[in-house]
């Protein structure tokens, strides 16, 4: 049998170099993580509680520390520790991993910049630096932590919250002046463009459906009615021309007489006019 350890990281809020954060904080949490007793005879295992007997540290041989490093115009200029702007902007991005013992445990690179070994091993040399330190920090604060459990006094959650260590951008409460907060307004009120037209009331379009807020409403049902009008319109108008063509051919056909093998048209002498046929007319087509 065995123990199953499940570590989650949960990302409050960060100004860069989160991998480093996340590193260290999981590192820390193995480290002061403990687990109950267990004493095995024969086949059977007793799993003690911590009222019974007090709970164990994992076995953690090292800690690997990552340092991650941003490098600018493709390797000219390195910092160490970019924060979320220097991110933005930087041309590629070195995590080494290493623990106290100066061995390293992962290297990791990324971006469009072509490293040397020459940079690669300056890089390396600062990460041993700054893994000493920060190992020595994670021991002295789980040192610390172990003492104030010792002494009964207040540690975890309980200790931060008093002294506001949990929350990094919180910042305390200032009075606000507001003696020319109208004179203020007003400039702002006349400076600006006048407001765009908005319905007071939720406009209705179905049942069951509203609209709440600034905008006008939706113009496409009106574009559709609109060129079923303009569709009808030219319907109509088209059958007025064919009727009114019918029309005068059907008067013309009573006066006139057709002759045989293409004999010209001849009209009789009581009933001599001007005929005018009427030919349908193609009407324009209003396009969109």
């Amino acid at each position: 049998q065995v123990w199953q350890i499940r570590l989650d990281m949960h990302l409050l809020n960060h100004d860069g170099n989160i991998t480093d954060a996340a590193s260290i904080a999981g590192i820390v949490a193995l480290c002061h993580f403990r687990r109950p007793d267990v004493s095995v005879q024969g086949e059977e295992v007793t799993v003690y509680t911590p009222e019974e007997r007090d709970p164990v540290p994992l076995s953690i041989h090292h800690m690997p520390i990552c340092v991650s490093f941003a490098f600018f115009h493709q390797g000219t200029y390195l910092l160490v520790d970019p924060t979320e702007r220097e991110e933005r902007v930087m041309d590629g991005l070195l995590v080494i991993a290493m623990n106290k013992h100066h061995e390293i445990c992962t290297i990791q690179s990324s971006g469009v910049v072509m490293l040397v070994q020459d940079q690669i091993l300056r890089c390396s040399k600062i990460t041993a630096v700054k893994v000493t330190e920060i190992t020595e920090l994670i021991q002295k604060a789980l040192e610390n932590d172990q003492k104030a459990r010792k002494e009964g006094g207040k540690f975890g959650f309980a200790e931060s919250i008093p002294n506001q260590r949990i929350t990094a951008f919180k910042m305390e409460s200032a009075a606000v002046d507001t003696n020319d907060v109208e004179e203020q307004a007003g400039e702002i009120i006349a400076k600006a463009d006048p407001p765009a037209e908005v319905f007071a009331n939720p406009v209705l379009h179905t049942p069951g459906t509203a609209q709440i807020g600034e905008g006008v409403e939706s113009s496409w049902g009106d574009l559709e009615e609109s060129e079923k009008e303009e569709a009808a319109e030219e319907e109509g108008d088209s059958e007025a021309a064919a009727f009114e063509c019918e029309k005068v051919e059907t008067e013309d056909t009573s006066t006139m007489r057709e002759t045989k093998n293409d004999e010209p048209i001849v009209l009789s002498d009581s009933e001599e006019e001007e005929v005018v046929i009427l030919e349908p007319q193609e009407l324009p087509r209003k396009t969109r």
